[in-house]
């Protein structure tokens, strides 16, 4: 089992920037998937950008030249940098990580194999 953390979540006026972290128990497998995904009020839960074990990063187009994904793996830590923030972007944020899927892509959400708790951004207008 993988646990999940996410932790700089807060409120910020619209054009702020947050940064998110995420930190995971220690895990020996190789390949992975790891992403973070969003959840506003009254709506489905979606993808904001996935990173695998090689690198390949993935956006949803509505944060691209926004949001930055990376990670540190020495520390098991994924981050989310997130800059030029709108109202929109206000919703409840959540780490993931998979070990089995073939192709990491932000979409659909429901295959993730484990999920942190989440952190709130909350973005004035």
């Amino acid at each position: 089992q993988v646990h999940l953390a996410e932790s700089g979540g807060g409120s910020v006026q619209s054009g702020g920037s947050l940064r998110l972290t995420c930190t995971a128990s220690r895990y020996t497998l190789s390949g992975y998937c790891f992403g973070w995904f969003r959840q506003a009020p009254g709506k489905e839960r979606e993808g904001v950008a996935v990173i695998d074990s090689d690198g390949r990063i993935v956006y949803a187009d509505s944060v691209k030249g926004r949001f930055t994904i990376s990670q540190d793996n020495a520390k098991y830590t994924m981050y989310l940098q997130m800059n030029n923030l709108k109202p929109e972007d206000t919703a409840m944020y959540y780490c993931a990580a998979d070990f089995s899927m073939l192709r990491c892509e932000p979409q659909p959400v429901g295959v993730r194999d484990f999920w942190g708790q989440g952190t709130q951004v909350t973005v004035s207008s």
